[in-house]
């Protein structure tokens, strides 16, 4: 039995104000978060880097992820916070269209923690990555806060 593929039909849907935020947490060995705080890592400025990754990923959502509506976003952001041995990247999305932004907030938030990885992975190839979303809010089914 063949089952049809398709994007979901938005037409029809208010445009809205949105915002979505996830986060991909990395968890390491202390000693690689001590260098990535301390912007000691060889391949250069871990923090910087995977900032330009994650909002690069978010306007590429689209490509990515096969069924994304393309949607253009306001505000992009992404922050970190450290904890013991786990760093938190936060992807932020805003803006006004007609279906929402989690898809950009999440590709964003994992491949900023990708990056991390990846400039990292000479020191600690244990890394554990884990991506969530946290909050969206806007259109037909409101709000969602984990």
């Amino acid at each position: 039995m063949k089952k049809d593929i398709a994007m979901v039909d938005v037409s029809n849907k208010k445009i809205t104000k949105r915002r979505a935020i996830a986060v991909s947490t990395v968890k390491m060995q202390k000693k690689t978060l001590g260098l990535i705080m301390q912007n000691k890592i060889k391949k250069g400025d871990v923090l910087a880097v995977s900032t330009l990754a994650g909002i690069l990923a978010a306007k590429k959502t689209k490509e990515l992820i096969c069924l994304c509506h393309p949607i253009a976003f306001k505000h992009m952001n992404i922050s970190f916070s450290f904890e013991k041995n786990t760093l938190a990247v936060k992807a932020e999305v805003t803006g006004e269209d007609r279906t929402g932004f989690e898809m950009e907030a999440l590709t964003a938030a994992s491949v900023a923690a990708l990056n991390v990885y990846d400039m990292c992975k000479y020191l600690d190839k244990s890394m554990i990555i884990e991506t969530k979303l946290l909050e969206k809010e806007g259109g037909k089914s409101g709000k969602f806060k984990r």
